[in-house]
């Protein structure tokens, strides 16, 4: 079983807990990317970004000193989201650590795809950025089929935690033999489901913490999570999805 999560945008150097225990399977490509995106002026910058003034001046000035081997913290404890305060990977005990880096994969437009423990650097560029590497005309090219690729050698089914942005690095590469399953957190409202962003992805935190402090191994263990605010809804599911509603 494998875990795909959604990286956040919001990162710190965070290097006083837990050492970095491995390096990024695509860091090369990362550092590429980051060459790339060095040779660009901050008004270039900003429009790929998409950010204000002051948020584009702030990341432009980080992104001309950052290099993916200096300053590494874990990725786990770097991204500090709303999804990974809810996590709480700081307060797992070692074996629950040892199963998000065995289980858990976080997909990044920079990276491609992380283990937990890989060392990274504070970085800005999200999927959907419409970052040219020449011949690739964005990252969805740049990175092709490889992310698919790294994760199909892990065994077991695929357990979709991250948003769509991110999931369709993954989904056009699937074979038929894969289990590729969505996990839905919605709310009923007027007769019909709709996902709350914001409590959707604290749900998103507290299933893989949960996962990682029962060491599951099955969808059918997975569908026993209560969170304090969603529930499984067996009806509303499928093979391909797993449908949790709020209380």
């Amino acid at each position: 079983m494998k875990f795909i999560i959604a990286p956040a945008k919001k990162m710190v150097v965070a290097q006083d807990d837990f050492p970095v225990q491995s390096q990024p399977q695509f860091r090369d490509q990362a550092a590429a990317l980051l060459k790339r995106m060095q040779q660009l002026s901050q008004a270039e910058m900003q429009a790929l970004w998409q950010t204000s003034d002051r948020l584009t001046q702030a990341a432009y000035q980080q992104l001309q000193t950052s290099d993916v081997t200096h300053q590494q913290s874990p990725a786990i404890f770097s991204y500090v989201g709303i999804q990974y305060q809810y996590m709480a990977p700081d307060l797992l005990d070692d074996a629950g650590l040892a199963y998000i880096q065995q289980h858990l994969r976080i997909l990044s437009g920079l990276y491609g795809i992380l283990q937990p423990f890989d060392g990274i650097v504070p970085y800005r560029l999200e999927m959907q950025t419409r970052l040219a590497m020449p011949p690739y005309r964005h990252l969805y090219d740049f990175w092709g089929e490889r992310l698919y690729q790294a994760l199909a050698a892990i065994p077991g089914p695929i357990i979709n935690l991250a948003s769509d942005e991110y999931a369709k690095t993954i989904r056009p590469y699937l074979q038929p033999d894969d289990t590729f399953i969505d996990v839905r957190f919605a709310h009923l409202v007027n007769g019909k489901l709709k996902t709350r962003a914001t409590y959707a992805k604290i749900a998103r935190g507290e299933m893989v913490r949960y996962a990682a402090m029962h060491q599951v191994s099955t969808v059918a263990e997975l569908t026993e999570f209560d969170s304090p605010t969603y529930r499984f809804d067996p009806g509303r599911s499928t093979g391909t999805e797993l449908v949790f509603v709020a209380k």
